[in-house]
């Protein structure tokens, strides 16, 4: 079945998966205006996890209803390169022998992958008549931008793996912060309840986390290190926290401000779309979105007490709601929050490095099996 022939043709979409309207400098206060808006009225709500959570809904639903929304990408990357120095700052001195005790939940990742991976494909493809190409980038959780180029380069739909990400992240993030506050009745706070305000925070400790985040992101981009503005940042506060240099995380302010960038910057990737347009395809995506949240579920489920880690910690570190957002829900619930950052890594890399490659061997099976064998 043709993927046009059930949905119809998808409209133009930016081949920026960052951002579908060029920013401005109006259009880039107006979309921060509405993100911190939507951020207080979820905040005076006591919603979890308000800041992003008020963004990232509100402009999403601006931007279907027609609103030019959009963040730089320079601002987004600062501000990410910020929650990076934060997640850094939960890997303590004492963090470095519980490393070891983290190969079970790697492997049972590794295994969550490529189950989530063959459930997502099929239900893309056999269900929804998605190409195959298109429903195994679409499915393979990814950063955004590597899986549309990955893609492209085997022939998908770029536009239609661009929205499914982004509807599977979006979903993720809005669920999984109420499913823990309703059906576990663990309060997701909008902050990490231990940071501190900017005029706590000493000049010194202050200085070294912005070099942290300045120097880490110029180390890791060059490298080509995925999610280079999160993870080069990241590693290297890591790296001073548990040597001892500082206890300190970033600024409460800073760290609403950046919640609310990366919210409002999430919901900006359906500026230029409408909700009449693309409803079908936000459907599949958050289709695909629940059935690795409940994959996750049962997998943190079944392995969490054989392998000691708290189950709350695992799901986070299994569900691919992406790296930032589920490690900002680990810092606001004060589990794991290393462990959840560090399997989160290895995800984005374990798929950028294996999932082209295992296409291109599966791709030549498939291909090999209906052709049948070459002449001898």
């Amino acid at each position: 079945m043709d993927r046009h022939s059930l949905f119809g043709p998808l409209p133009a979409l930016a081949d920026d998966a960052d951002s579908a309207v060029a920013p401005t400098l109006r259009r880039t206060l107006g979309s921060l205006a509405v993100g911190v808006g939507g951020g207080a009225v979820f905040a005076f709500a006591g919603a979890p996890l308000a800041w992003m959570l008020g963004a990232l809904i509100t402009v999403t639903v601006a931007s279907l209803a027609g609103a030019r929304l959009t963040i730089p990408v320079r601002l987004r990357t600062l501000m990410v390169a910020v929650l990076g120095v934060m997640l850094g700052a939960a890997f303590t001195p004492e963090i470095g022998g519980q490393i070891a005790a983290w190969g079970g939940a790697v492997l049972v990742m590794l295994g969550f992958l490529v189950a989530s991976m063959a459930l997502v494909v099929v239900f893309l493809r056999f269900g929804l008549g998605i190409d195959r190409a298109t429903a195994y980038f679409s499915a393979a959780p990814g950063g955004i931008t590597e899986m549309v180029l990955a893609g492209e380069a085997h022939g998908a739909d770029s536009r239609v793996i661009t929205l499914m990400h982004a509807t599977r992240i979006l979903v993720i993030v809005a669920v999984i912060p109420f499913y823990f506050r309703v059906l576990e009745g663990i309060d997701v706070p909008t902050l990490p309840p231990d940071a501190e305000s900017l005029l706590q925070t000493p000049l010194f400790d202050g200085l070294l986390m912005a070099a942290c985040a300045l120097l880490g992101y110029w180390i890791a981009r060059p490298l080509r290190i995925p999610a280079a503005a999160l993870v080069g940042p990241m590693l290297l506060s890591a790296a001073v926290h548990m040597a001892g240099w500082t206890a300190a995380s970033p600024p409460v302010e800073l760290l609403a401000a950046a919640q609310v960038v990366v919210g409002t910057a999430l919901g900006a990737r359906f500026a230029g779309l409408t909700l009449r347009s693309v409803w079908p395809y936000l459907l599949v995506g958050a289709g695909s979105a629940v059935i690795m949240m409940v994959l996750a579920w049962f997998a943190a489920a079944l392995f969490a007490e054989a392998l000691d880690i708290d189950r709350t910690g695992l799901l986070l570190a299994l569900v691919p709601g992406g790296l930032v957002e589920m490690g900002l829900i680990a810092l606001s619930l004060d589990v794991d929050t290393a462990m959840v950052s560090t399997l989160h890594v290895l995800r984005i890399a374990a798929i950028m490095l294996v999932a082209p490659i295992a296409f291109t061997i599966i791709d030549r099976y498939m291909l090999r099996r209906h052709t049948g064998p070459g002449p001898r």
